[in-house]
């Protein structure tokens, strides 16, 4: 995929190919981003090496998403606390 600019013109999207491409040009093993809601407050994408956080549960009162928090050790493993909108029984 690389790069595409998105259809409004604002924007760009990147692929698979290009987390890979920086990840191994950094020595890094995982992105991990924000600012995008997600569903179920965080969510793997580009074979796990992308991670997207939202930390805000029932966005603006109408996504009734659930919102998210991760933690690292120092073994580099990765927890999270799921965040459940006000009223909403955990799964």
């Amino acid at each position: 995929m690389g790069w595409t600019e998105n259809d409004r013109g604002v924007s760009v999207s990147f692929g698979p190919d290009v987390i890979s491409k920086f990840l191994q040009k950094h020595d890094f093993d995982l992105i991990c981003r924000a600012h995008q809601v997600v569903e179920d407050g965080y969510e793997f994408s580009a074979q796990r090496k992308l991670i997207t956080i939202f930390s805000a549960p029932n966005y603006c009162g109408t996504f009734d998403n659930a919102g998210a928090l991760m933690s690292v050790n120092e073994d580099l493993l990765c927890s999270f606390q799921i965040l459940t909108p006000a009223g909403k029984k955990k799964k």
